[in-house]
């Protein structure tokens, strides 16, 4: 509509100018008459001019030129002006218009045409020249040639607001008809792009219809390429999880035949350790370490089982259970374990029922309190409480440690996923499938987790040792029973 706007203007502009042009030529044709037969008329401003009213010879040329002057001053200065009007010549221009007059003289007598606005009388053409030491003046009324062009401007303006909204009207109902089929892809664009093809057994059973997807039109080619598009998508989902089902199957089948040697290793070492009674110091210290490591090797493969499990099915047996005495247990025991630390406690007076398997939501519970104490340098404070709000109970576990640096937080949830060491100052392993775990299980729970960290900056001390003015915060939320 705009460059329809633009291109009306411009027409309507230049069909204007090209009409006064016309108007204006013609005009300047009639004066190159008129100023021809001035001097050959008597009485129409010439120097044999008689004052007075009466017929004016050759006013049959004259006649149709209404309101014309003609002015005519002689050598001697003596001026003479006449007005045609009606087919009759007025000589009295000089008293009844002097100012006119006046203007009319004030042009320049070079022989071109110009437009002047005479007062009294209005927009007039000019021409003023010299023959024989006598300055001829001719001005003719350009009142036609204005109103010709007014009505036109007026014209132009009606057709021009009428095409417009012609053609608004009609390119609407062009455009909007010829849109719906792109609208339909858009629409089916949204539907694929709301499913979820993160994880999990994916189908893509939408599809653009055969009528839009004819590669004889331009639609017909977006449709057309769009199903192609989902065609590869669906069989690149297909392939990923035959592969993600055959990694599950494999960790799950590597964990369970894995714990049965473990087994036997824990339990050798456990047997040599206590028979060695004269075995060297180095023998002793190499069987310790044997059995501290298979014990965190067993650990390692009966969190990667559980997560194959999750995996396989998301699924436990849900039971009323008091959430208070979860954390007064799991808390107590970290307090057992980190001795160096400050641990707090903020528990509600009464018994908080949520629905959840007892055994995981403690492992939960505990792995975040484990991380907390493992990663914090000692004397750090973490501080957990229950509360309840809107439906949800939630447990929060705060500590004043340094935080985890931005550049890994999106990631802490992930799978064997690490933070940079220097949030830990302790020497415990990590197999970083604590918090894979802490998410997989609160997922199966109808639950949440999440995670606020503000590292402490380069070079700064803490501000304080209260939670939230830095360190890391894990919040578990989940429905009552």
């Amino acid at each position: 509509m705009a460059i329809v706007i633009v291109v009306a203007i411009a027409l309507a502009g230049a069909t204007t100018l090209g009409t006064r042009h016309i108007l204006s030529s013609q005009l300047d044709r009639q004066l190159d008459t008129a100023s021809a037969r001035q001097a050959t008329h008597p009485g129409t401003g010439t120097c044999a001019s008689i004052p007075g009213r009466g017929p004016a010879p050759g006013s049959d040329v004259l006649g149709n030129l209404l309101s014309s002057i003609f002015v005519a001053r002689c050598a001697n200065g003596q001026v003479s002006a006449s007005m045609v009007a009606e087919g009759e010549v007025n000589s009295t221009v000089t008293t009844t218009y002097p100012e006119a007059l006046g203007e009319l003289l004030a042009v320049p007598a070079d022989g071109h045409r110009r437009d002047v606005d005479l007062t009294g009388l209005g927009a007039y053409r000019v021409l003023s020249q010299v023959r024989d030491g006598t300055v001829y003046v001719v001005a003719l009324p350009m009142e036609s040639v204005n109103h010709a062009v007014n009505a036109l401007l007026v014209l132009e303006a009606g057709l021009t607001v009428l095409a417009l909204t012609t053609a608004g009207v009609v390119c609407r109902r062009v455009i909007v008809t010829s849109i719906k089929p792109l609208n339909r892809l858009a629409a089916t664009a949204n539907q694929v792009s709301e499913l979820d093809l993160d994880s999990g057994e994916v189908n893509l059973p939408v599809r653009v219809p055969p009528t839009l997807s004819d590669p004889a039109t331009e639609v017909g080619q977006v449709g057309y390429a769009f199903n192609h598009m989902l065609n590869n998508v669906e069989g690149a989902l297909e392939a990923r999880q035959r592969s993600e089902t055959k990694v599950r199957q494999f960790v799950a089948d590597a964990s369970h035949e894995l714990r049965n040697p473990l087994a036997s290793i824990r339990g050798y070492a456990e047997l040599t350790h206590r028979a060695a009674h004269d075995t060297p110091e180095p023998v002793r210290h190499a069987i310790d370490r044997i059995e501290a490591q298979a014990t965190r090797m067993s650990s390692l493969v009966e969190d990667m089982l559980l997560l194959a499990r999750l995996d396989n099915d998301q699924t436990f047996d849900l039971v009323p259970t008091d959430l208070v005495e979860l954390v007064l247990n799991a808390v107590s025991d970290s307090r057992a374990a980190g001795t160096d630390h400050t641990w707090t406690l903020d528990l509600p007076d009464d018994p908080v029922t949520v629905a959840a398997d007892p055994d995981r939501l403690t492992q939960v519970i505990t792995n975040v309190l484990s991380n907390a104490r493992k990663h914090t340098p000692p004397g750090t404070l973490v501080a957990t409480s229950v509360s309840i709000a809107d439906g949800l109970a939630t447990v929060r576990i705060a500590d004043t440690g340094p935080g985890i640096p931005e550049s890994v937080r999106d990631t802490v949830f992930e799978r064997f996923a690490r933070a940079d060491t220097a949030r830990t100052a302790s020497k415990e392993g990590s197999t970083g499938l604590g918090l894979s775990i802490v998410a997989a299980v609160m997922e199966a729970h109808q639950g949440s987790v999440h995670l606020d960290s503000r590292p402490v900056g380069p070079g700064s001390e803490p501000a304080g040792d209260q939670p939230g003015q830095h360190g890391t915060t894990v919040v578990l939320t989940l429905p009552l029973a």
